[in-house]
This record gives C-alpha cells, sequence and structure tokens, in this order.
C-alpha cells in the first residue's frame, strides 16, 4: 500500500470519526495529500476545482426537483395517495399493506429523495396501518423498503449527481431507473402478499368491501399526483422538454396542485424554499468535497493503483460486482450514499467498465446498494425518519426492515445476471 493511500485512508477515517462535515473532511484530505505528495498551488487548484464543480450546467436540475419535493410534502398529497389507493388493495393478500408500496412508488416519481418519500407518505400510513391492526413489523418494514424507491425512481437527487460525476446523461439513468423501480415494487408487493397468506394473522378481519363505483371514485384522489408523473415523466420520454426544462415544469405542476389543494400559504413557501437551500448546500458541499478529492487522487494516481491491484486479482466480472456490493453496504454504514458514489467513483466505475458493465447499468446497480444503506444501522436516514414516525429504537426499525433490503440483494443479483432489465429502455431511447 503506497503513502498516499494510507494518508488518505487515514485522514479519511480520523475526519469522518471525529464528525467533521464530509464535504469539508473530503476537500481537506485532498488539500494535504497533494501539498506533501505534489509540489503544486494546491490553492489555485482547489479554487479553480470549486468553481468549476459549482457551476456545471446539469446541477441546475438539483435544486428545482429538491424544490419540487419540499412544495409537495405541503400538500395534502400523502392523504390523497390513502384514500385513492386503499379501496383497491383491500382485494389482494396483505390488503392495506400494499399501501405503503403503492403510495411510495408514485410519490417518488415526483420526489427524487428517500427520506422525503418515506415521511410523507409514512406519516398517514402508519397510523391508519397500525390502529387497524396490521401487524407492525411488517407494517414498519414495508415502509423502510419501500421508501427508499425515492432514490431509484426518476426523478432521483442521486441519479443527477451521479451523471454529473460520471459524464453520462443523466435523461438515460431516469429512463434506466424506472423499469427496475418499478419491479422492485412489484418484488415487495410479492413479499406482503406470500406472507399474509402464510400467517392470516399479520392482517386484521377482512374489512367490508367497498362497491365499485366508491372504489373508482377514490382513484380521482390520485389525479394530483397521476398530473404531476405525465407531466414531467411524459415531457422527458417524448422529448418535449430537457431534463432542466422538465425540472422546472415539475416545479411549476407542484405550485398548481397546492393551489388547487389550497395548501400554499406565505409560510409553507417560504418553508420549501429554506428547506431547498439547506439541502442543496449540503449536497453542493458533498459535491464540491468529493470531486476535489478524486482530482487529488487521480494527480496522485491512486485510482488506477487500486484498480490494477484489484484487477490483478483476476476476479469474474459477476464476483466483481458481489465484491462492490459488500464493499458498498460497508461503506453505507459510515457514509451517507451520494457521499460514497462520489468519493469511490473514480475507482470503482473503470473497473465496472473494463469487466463489460454498462455505466448507466452500473449507475442503477449504485443507487440500489445506497437504497440498502438507506435502512442498514447506524447511519441509514430512512431509519431515522421512522423512528421519529414510531419512536422505536433504531435497531428494531432495521430489524423489521431487514427482508426489504435482501429482497433488494436478490434485486441486485437479478439485474446483474439480466441487465436488459436497466438498459432496454434506455437503449430505445437512443435507437
Amino acid at each position: 500500500m503506497t503513502a498516499p493511500l494510507l494518508l488518505v485512508l487515514g485522514m479519511l477515517v480520523a475526519t469522518l470519526a471525529g464528525g467533521v462535515w464530509v464535504g469539508v473532511a473530503l476537500m481537506s484530505i485532498g488539500v494535504v495529500a497533494l501539498d506533501v505528495f505534489r509540489d503544486m498551488r494546491v490553492d489555485r487548484f482547489l479554487a479553480g476545482d470549486i468553481w468549476s464543480s459549482a457551476t456545471a450546467v446539469e446541477l441546475v436540475t438539483l435544486p428545482l426537483f429538491i424544490l419540487m419535493g419540499e412544495i409537495l410534502f405541503h400538500t395534502r398529497l400523502s392523504e390523497n395517495l390513502f384514500k385513492g389507493l386503499s379501496p383497491w388493495t383491500r382485494r389482494l393478500p396483505g390488503r392495506l399493506l400494499h399501501v405503503n408500496v403503492l403510495g411510495c412508488t408514485l410519490f417518488a416519481a415526483v420526489s427524487g429523495s428517500s427520506a422525503a418519500t418515506t415521511a410523507t407518505v409514512g406519516r398517514i400510513t402508519l397510523q391508519e396501518l397500525l390502529s387497524r391492526g396490521y401487524d407492525r413489523r411488517l407494517a414498519v418494514g414495508s415502509l423502510a423498503g419501500a421508501g427508499t424507491l425515492g432514490f431509484l425512481i426518476p426523478p432521483s437527487i442521486p441519479m443527477i449527481v451521479y451523471g454529473v460525476v460520471a459524464d453520462v446523461s443523466i435523461l438515460e439513468l431516469f429512463m434506466a431507473g424506472l423499469v427496475p423501480g418499478l419491479g422492485l415494487a412489484l418484488l415487495f408487493m410479492g413479499y406482503i402478499a406470500v406472507r399474509a397468506l402464510r400467517d392470516p394473522a399479520l392482517v386484521p378481519p377482512q374489512e367490508a368491501p367497498i362497491a365499485w363505483p366508491d372504489a373508482l371514485r377514490a382513484l380521482l384522489q390520485l389525479l394530483p399526483i397521476g398530473f404531476l408523473i405525465s407531466f414531467i415523466m411524459g415531457s422527458l420520454y417524448f422529448g418535449f422538454a430537457s431534463i432542466t426544462e422538465a425540472a422546472a415544469i415539475g416545479v411549476l405542476g407542484a405550485l398548481l396542485v397546492a393551489v388547487a389543494q389550497r395548501t400554499l400559504t406565505l409560510a409553507g413557501l417560504w418553508g420549501a424554499l429554506m428547506g431547498t437551500v439547506k439541502t442543496c448546500s449540503m449536497i453542493g458541499l458533498i459535491i464540491v468535497g468529493a470531486l476535489f478529492l478524486s482530482k487529488a487522487m487521480a494527480r496522485l494516481g491512486l485510482p488506477a493503483d487500486v484498480a490494477n491491484a484489484i484487477q490483478s486479482w483476476g476476479l469474474h466480472p459477476f464476483a466483481l460486482i458481489f465484491v462492490l456490493l459488500l464493499f458498498y453496504l460497508a461503506l453505507g454504514c459510515i457514509l451517507d450514499g451520494l457521499s460514497a458514489i462520489v468519493m469511490t467513483l473514480p475507482v470503482t466505475l473503470p473497473l465496472a467498465v473494463a469487466a463489460g458493465f454498462d455505466p448507466i447499468w452500473f449507475g442503477v446497480f449504485l443507487i440500489i446498494t445506497i437504497e440498502m444503506a438507506q435502512i442498514t444501522p447506524p447511519v441509514g436516514f430512512n431509519l431515522f425518519v421512522i423512528q421519529g414516525l414510531t419512536k422505536e429504537s433504531i435497531l428494531r426499525v432495521a430489524g423489521y426492515a431487514m427482508p426489504f433490503c435482501i429482497l433488494m440483494m436478490v434485486f441486485t443479483a437479478l439485474i446483474t445476471v439480466f441487465p436488459q432489465i436497466v438498459t432496454a429502455l434506455p437503449a430505445s431511447l437512443r435507437g
């Protein structure tokens, strides 16, 4: 192991364990490593890199999608989702437990944030499910698992960050995440149905069925979110708008929904704007710090050294993906997903491409791995969100979520063996 690599790893452990902000820690490691091992004006290099990273055109999309999610958080979409979906899920094995999965799937399509999806859907569904007598472990676990779909189903904030760092099409990433996102939701629903069929005590006695006309009228509750999804994804898929334009359209659509529901207030709008500023500042600092560290490591030749060392192991491509899966799961226990992506991508992406994997496919693989990190302790943000909703301990919530984490591992193996699940839709855009 080379001296620069030892210094970088040692400082990384020391700064993160010491509670230093992730972005500042990554930036400072790059500064110290260059100052020690390279004779160069680090201050000029840092200033130029910060400017070029922070002014990337693709990053304009980020605050717009975040603002859209913040505005929608103050609307009645969560109540609408429960009222619109519950009459239909009553007919399925597991009944209203499926509202967690379907509600998160729909809200993920207009949010881009895993934590926001979990919080918005969970504040209504958990109370309803637990008060009706549904199994606590399955209710909480299904919300924790389904909430992670906010990262996979477009528009996705981590996908935007990956697209910027990996220099791949964000539109193709969005299209690539659509089928896996829906597939993972179906897998979650299948698991809930099987559990309910094997153990009927997990759900309360059958409630009185709702007449078909009433069930059809309940679908009207889903019109606002359906309007937003078609507004955003339709304009993207049919080429009417670019990613940035679609994000702006999404903000306009969120404002229209808030006005129509009479939930738009000056206080709420100010809160949404300030929430956007805080989130973008946090993400921006992480991106700038991680990109600078990546370029510093490239100057020191570290990515090539690590990649050559791993390639010397002679791993089969599937074995390499398994190693990377374990690596990102372990990293997710101490770092948030965005930091893990931008910090490690200069090493892991060339490895995956050299093994024959498409960069778009690898982006979706990475998103699923950081989804798992969202529900694994001690740094699982979805766990903190659900802890706030249920007052349960982190470890107990993580235990409830574990079956859904295992399902995501199974799904990762599925897309590794059949990569067309990810690549078919973006390929149709190119063709």
